[in-house]
């Protein structure tokens, strides 16, 4: 029985203590445990998290969002998604456009014991160690895919999948063709693109809410706010075929 197979029946609670103690990648078990060590000098007296880093958010998910993988003194430090990395970071940006969108209850992400709750959303990532340079090899998405299916095998309720970035977005087609999924023709990443595959959730494309990208002008929240209104529709969609076909 294959790795992805023999995830798909465990809970929510299961798979997370699978993700935690993850050695798979020595690469960059090792990484984030010197990051751990050494620290930011700003994080000097926090005590790092340094382990993989599981997904977050409502186990009644309708929506996925799946980012690339953690910050080194981000979710590396707090042991959450999108958390910590900085005021007005990844994680910052991102909580505001769900709160605009009325997924998250606060606008931000600083850490575990911050109140932020996640409603009808739940967000992971496609690789669970921070990479140097923030650039994992595909062998390490390959080795990690295994723990993005057994979460969405937990999550029974899902059915649009938000691909935050392009190595998101190729992460989780890679899953789909390992699972057999036919997707012809192969959908292609852009912002905001919506893809309807066979049997199974809606994908949506979006650029990655970085630095980098909100600070040029990429991304902007009007941007990221229309992927989300997207995302609402077609929830919203298969919440009216589900009470038709009943």
């Amino acid at each position: 029985m294959s790795s992805v197979v023999k995830f798909l029946d465990k809970s929510l609670l299961q798979v997370r203590n699978e993700i935690v103690s993850c050695e798979r990648c020595p690469r960059l078990r090792e990484y984030c445990e010197q990051v751990g060590r050494e620290k930011r000098r700003a994080f000097r007296d926090d005590t790092y998290w340094a382990r993989p880093v599981p997904g977050f958010g409502d186990p009644n998910a309708r929506l996925l969002l799946i980012g690339l993988a953690p910050a080194a003194h981000g979710a590396n430090r707090t042991g959450r998604v999108f958390t910590g990395d900085g005021v007005g970071a990844s994680g910052d940006f991102l909580m505001a456009a769900l709160h605009r969108a009325g997924f998250a209850n606060i606008t931000t992400s600083q850490h575990v014991n911050d109140g932020l709750k996640l409603t009808d959303a739940f967000i992971a990532a496609a690789v669970r160690c921070a990479p140097p340079d923030n650039k994992p090899t595909p062998e390490e998405i390959a080795q990690c895919l295994p723990h993005l299916d057994a979460e969405i095998g937990a999550l029974p309720r899902l059915r649009v999948v938000v691909a935050l970035g392009k190595i998101a977005f190729d992460a989780y087609l890679q899953l789909l063709k390992t699972r057999g999924v036919a997707m012809r023709p192969r959908p292609t990443f852009a912002h905001a693109s919506v893809a309807t595959l066979a049997n199974g959730p809606t994908l949506i494309g979006c650029y990655h809410p970085s630095r980098q990208n909100t600070n040029t002008g990429k991304l902007t929240p009007s941007m990221m706010d229309d992927v989300f209104r997207k995302a609402r529709r077609a929830l919203d969609r298969n919440l009216r075929r589900a009470v038709v076909s009943n």
